[in-house]
């Protein structure tokens, strides 16, 4: 059975970390076009910081959970307290886990899901976040249902994000500062799906290079 261990596994946060720092530019770019243009700035220096707090040494949890303290504490705007909570919800479900197999991290994408939606008003197909998160734990789930390895299911977790991302372009935002442009807002990534898609293609990355088994 693939799995990898909880203990010592804090480096996935510090590798999705660095992909949100080195698309800085990108996410702020994609936000300028029907946003305040802040979406990158913000995840950066939340991410990075948590980063610079790593020892390397730390658990998934712990690390998840840093990173969730520094997100709905130091950064502004409204992305900081829902990856928080997403963060939160992800830590909370492996935490008294010592392995994480494909059912465990399938929880804690489902406990950060929860936890996302639970804050806010947002729902598939509002041009949010969601958009990339809710069909890919879907995706990765059915992955494993139908007999799927738990590569397989990662695999199917990125494209899913990604494919959720791009779904983006054609739809009207229908919450946060974009709704006030309505029709205005189709044509353009949402920067929340994009930052999303970006962290879960990353976590999937990260664990499979960590399976054992």
């Amino acid at each position: 059975m693939a799995e990898f261990a909880n203990a010592g596994a804090g480096g996935l946060v510090a590798d999705l970390a660095k992909v949100i720092v080195d698309n800085k530019a990108y996410l702020s770019e994609i936000d300028g076009k029907i946003g305040d243009g802040d979406h990158g700035v913000n995840m950066a220096k939340g991410f990075g910081r948590s980063a610079e707090r790593l020892t390397g040494e730390e658990s998934l949890s712990d690390a998840f959970s840093l990173l969730s303290d520094v997100l709905m504490s130091e950064i502004g705007g409204s992305m900081g307290p829902l990856y928080g909570m997403m963060f939160s919800g992800m830590a909370e479900a492996i935490e008294d886990e010592d392995m994480i197999d494909a059912d465990v991290f399938g929880a804690m994408l489902q406990n950060g899901l929860d936890e996302v939606m639970d804050i806010g008003s947002a729902k598939l197909g509002d041009k949010t976040l969601l958009d990339a998160y809710i069909p890919a734990v879907a995706a990765y789930k059915a992955a494993l249902a139908d007999g799927g390895t738990m590569p397989a299911a990662l695999d199917a977790l990125c494209s899913a994000a990604q494919a959720g991302r791009d779904s983006t372009i054609d739809m009207v935002a229908k919450v946060g500062r974009s709704a006030r442009l309505g029709d205005r807002s189709r044509g353009v990534l949402d920067a929340g799906a994009t930052s999303c898609s970006l962290i879960l293609c990353s976590l999937a990355d990260g664990v499979k290079q960590r399976l054992q088994g």
